[in-house]
């Protein structure tokens, strides 16, 4: 049973690895791409609570000393599915893509403590823009193309221990790894050649995080907690080399590259500044629970390669807060199976940091904000396993200021397969 699901574990990690996350959004153009929260579909549905959040059997993404309460070897993979509609005031556009979330495995060490080990997306960059120049009649002059895809995945360890009671810490290391390419495409009307300039770059990195967590149980069964969670100030190193080429294309858009003009090693970099994030929440074992947390880092520093050689976006600070929590009408219910549905919901408002200039004078910065709003359905399976589904509804961006706003529904999906019997000494009668 085990070597099996290792082997399962290996074969779709491995094709996580290799695979390039879809993605449309624009605002991946800018830093490593657009960032994707490390939350279970369990926590997305609950608006991305999960710092002081802990259960016997769930994942947790947030808070690596929740696993002090794992009591059962756990295995769960996600997936994605993003609507997204692009709206520049004007005119709208729609697309989908779906990809894979995650792949991670929880185990349970003696009564006090447990670990977790998986692979996640950080970011994903997959964007396609156009900027068009037109002369005195009105005519196009010049067009320039901006394109980006790859991404940046992380595999990462969690452990967590029980050090008192009612008080666990633990500790997460990952390390990020990834490809992006950026190309920026210009055409001159009455001008045979067109010039391309193109980044293909490496991203790699390392990060940890440590976390705290208190559970209490008080006289009327009411359970108190709170939790805290510190990710180190850590960097992303980029490097490659760009090209600056000429080149045709042809009447179906195929290029053919002609002479290149020249070649250059690159070597950036992305400075993560310190991450804190707090929370409390209360609530009634296996029967509901209401969680508040607040997320806050400081400015992102990025320098060294395509996306930071203009002054058109900067980083500010950046900061989230959630809202949400679940109720499970019945655990032990033998008559109604919808009263052993666990149900989820949530709020999201988000500063992601991003902050863009879309005037084209570099003066007037909008920050890009997110808000989304989210509810999901665990469905029991065998034993303790479970089948959860998410919906989250959201907008980020703005029409203001020449930008773009974008409105999207995420679908979510999650099996989690949890075993009673890893591990267990077997007996013989």
């Amino acid at each position: 049973m085990i070597r099996n699901i290792l082997l399962v574990f290996l074969l779709i990690t491995s094709i996580a690895v290799s695979a390039q996350r879809t993605n449309s959004s624009p605002y991946s153009f800018f830093g490593a791409g657009e960032e994707f929260k490390p939350f279970t579909v369990e926590q997305s549905s609950m608006g991305g609570i999960g710092v002081a959040f802990s259960h016997y059997k769930y994942l947790n993404f947030t808070n690596p000393a929740a696993y002090g309460n794992l009591k059962y070897t756990t295995y769960s993979f996600g997936m994605l599915n993003n609507r997204l509609t692009i709206d520049n005031g004007t005119d709208k556009q729609s697309s989908n893509s779906t990809s894979l979330s995650y792949f991670t495995l929880g185990i349970p060490l003696g009564s006090k403590a447990g670990m977790s080990v998986g692979i996640q997306p950080v970011s994903s960059v997959g964007y396609s823009l156009s900027d068009t120049m037109l002369d005195s009649d009105g005519e196009i002059s010049e067009i320039s193309l901006y394109s980006g895809e790859g991404g940046v995945s992380r595999v990462y360890g969690s452990f967590g221990i029980k050090v008192f009671k009612d008080f666990s810490i633990g500790i997460e290391a990952g390390y990020s790894f990834g490809n992006v390419e950026n190309s920026i495409s210009n055409q001159i009307a009455n001008v045979s050649l067109s010039t391309q300039y193109k980044e293909v770059t490496l991203v790699k990195g390392s990060s940890v995080t440590i976390g705290t967590q208190y559970k209490k149980e008080l006289k009327n069964k009411l359970i108190v907690s709170g939790g805290a969670t510190v990710k180190l100030g850590n960097d992303l190193k980029v490097t490659g080399d760009d090209y600056l080429y000429s080149l045709t294309f042809s009447s179906s858009g195929t290029e053919f590259p002609r002479d290149t003009i020249s070649q250059n090693t690159i070597s950036g970099n992305y400075n993560f500044p310190l991450k804190t994030t707090i929370g409390a929440g209360l609530g009634k074992y296996d029967k509901w629970y209401v969680g508040l947390e607040y997320e806050k880092q400081e400015a992102i520093e990025v320098s060294g390669f395509l996306n930071t050689s203009n002054a058109a976006y900067k980083y500010g600070d950046s900061n989230r807060f959630s809202l949400g929590g679940y109720f499970l009408p019945k655990i032990n219910s033998i008559s109604s199976y919808w009263e052993r549905v666990t149900y989820r919901a949530g709020l999201r408002f988000e500063k992601t940091g991003l902050l863009v200039d879309g005037s084209g004078l570099n003066t007037n910065f909008t920050p890009i904000d997110d808000f989304g709003m989210s509810f999901g359905l665990g469905l029991p399976m065998k034993q303790l396993s479970s089948l959860n589904l998410g919906f989250e509804f959201g907008k980020r961006g703005t029409t203001n200021n020449s930008l773009i706003q974008e409105n999207y529904f995420n679908f979510r999906l999650s099996l989690s397969l949890t075993d009673v019997n890893w591990f267990q000494k077997r007996k013989i009668d």
